[in-house]
């Protein structure tokens, strides 16, 4: 017995040895429930262990070779790997066939697989067309989980999930997992499950050793400060979020080109090399990761000391994701917000959130540094810094012929430096190379 609860020994064995001393709050409430064969609603934010939670109990049910019987959704490839191979490690000493499906990859292996699978982890697009092509069979699915839910529908696959929920057997038990509770997950509810039970607990991030900070500063000096902060907060790791593909390829290749060995990371690029990023940062050979909202969900990045918000989230709840990948289980965070002009109103719809609390930071002397805002689309985003190559890239156009196709707006840029420093002023007001008086925002 393990915080109260029984498991299968097989099981017993792996969570122990998986270094698991007791259960946390999500785990010890869920667990009895699913074992129970109830519709369970578990809301709760990152780092809670919430996998283990429908993991174990569903192990539990599920016998190998009779099939598929328990398909997990998860919202994007990253979180099917993370998934998947939590599952495997659980059912270490209980023989179980369990199998990924995900887009972005060859279809074929998937195929050869799924007969044999006993469950699946897939995201909804690529289990769809499996459906369509009539290689998976649901026949056999006592159990759906669905995994970050708020985010899938966030993500427009609510109307593949309900195709999806169509073709599996009415009598099943369905588990969904979320972050907070939208209307379209209380549709989704309201609709397809029985009578659930709902669990909600808090975060296993500490907020008590989180420490949040922000800068108010020029747009065109913000790459310089971020520069500036990372050499001198020296973080084991860190996380840079920024709001697109196209900004993290930038930021990210000009960190490189500052020093900073730095691996970027977003849904541009292939499987195949987002999966090389991930093996580079679990072996160390960087300390930091630029990345987006969607790319990053579901990263499995342990001992994160330190977040960059490069770009501010639109939501209280988006910036909530974020900051919960550092400070977990009593480890110390820091969460850096840098606020420059276009940053100000969704900083005021974060700060909505009366949870959150953000101190505000006076601007060092920092040293302006280059920054190119437009780079051939060769140089960089498809090839991050540190992976060779494979294969033969096509060329891209010329750097004027993007800017006269209108294809390469930013909303920053650096320019050539007036003088070697940037001095901050005084906290009622800051000044810009040009004189004049700009009166700041937050206080």
């Amino acid at each position: 017995m393990i915080s109260g609860i029984h498991l299968h020994e097989d099981l017993k064995k792996a969570f122990l040895e998986l270094g698991f001393s007791e259960m946390t709050d999500i785990q010890v409430k869920t667990i009895p429930l699913i074992q129970q064969g109830k519709d369970v609603i578990g809301q709760s934010k990152t780092g809670s262990g919430k996998t283990a939670a429908f993991g174990f109990p569903l192990l539990e049910k599920v016998s190998h070779g009779h099939g598929l019987q328990s398909l997990i959704l998860v919202p994007t490839r990253e979180l099917c790997e993370q998934v998947t191979n939590e599952l495997r490690k659980f059912a270490k000493y209980k023989r179980m066939n369990i199998t990924a499906v995900y887009g972005g990859v060859s279809i074929n292996p998937q195929i050869h697989n799924l007969p044999r699978a006993d469950v699946v982890v897939g995201t909804p697009g690529r289990i769809l067309d499996h459906l369509q092509r009539r290689t998976i069979n649901f026949g056999n699915v006592k159990v759906l989980v669905l995994d970050e839910a708020d985010k899938m529908f966030e993500m427009g696959f609510i109307e593949d999930v309900k195709k999806i929920i169509s073709q599996i057997p009415r009598e099943r038990q369905t588990l969904l997992f979320s972050a907070t509770i939208s209307q379209q997950v209380h549709d989704i509810v309201n609709y397809y499950m029985r009578h659930p039970e709902k669990i909600k607990v808090q975060s296993y991030v500490e907020q008590s050793v989180m420490a949040q900070f922000f800068y108010s500063v020029p747009s065109r000096d913000k790459f310089s400060l971020l520069v500036h902060l990372l050499k001198h907060e020296k973080p084991e790791l860190t996380i840079v979020f920024c709001a697109t593909r196209k900004r993290v390829d930038i930021v990210g290749r000009n960190l490189q080109m500052n020093g900073i060995n730095a691996l970027s990371i977003h849904g541009g690029l292939s499987q195949n090399r987002r999966k090389e990023v991930m093996r580079m940062i679990h072996e160390r050979k960087t300390s930091v990761l630029v990345a987006s909202d969607v790319a990053a969900r579901g990263l499995d990045i342990k001992e994160v000391s330190h977040i960059f918000n490069y770009d501010i989230p639109k939501t209280s709840k988006e910036y909530i994701h974020r900051i919960g990948r550092t400070a977990r289980a009593g480890a110390e965070g820091k969460v850096i917000s840098l606020l420059s002009e276009e940053d100000h109103e969704n900083m005021r719809n974060v700060l909505q959130d009366r949870s959150i609390v953000v101190q505000k930071l006076q601007l060092p002397q920092f040293e302006r540094v280059s920054f190119m805002p437009y780079m051939r689309r060769e140089s960089f985003g498809h090839r991050p810094f540190g992976v060779q190559r494979h294969g033969r890239q096509r060329n891209s156009h010329s750097y004027q012929g993007r800017r006269r196709h209108g294809q390469e707006k930013e909303q920053h840029s650096e320019r050539k430096p007036q003088s070697g420093r940037y001095q901050s002023h005084s906290s009622g007001e800051r000044r810009n190379y040009s004189g004049r008086t700009h009166h700041k925002r937050f206080s």
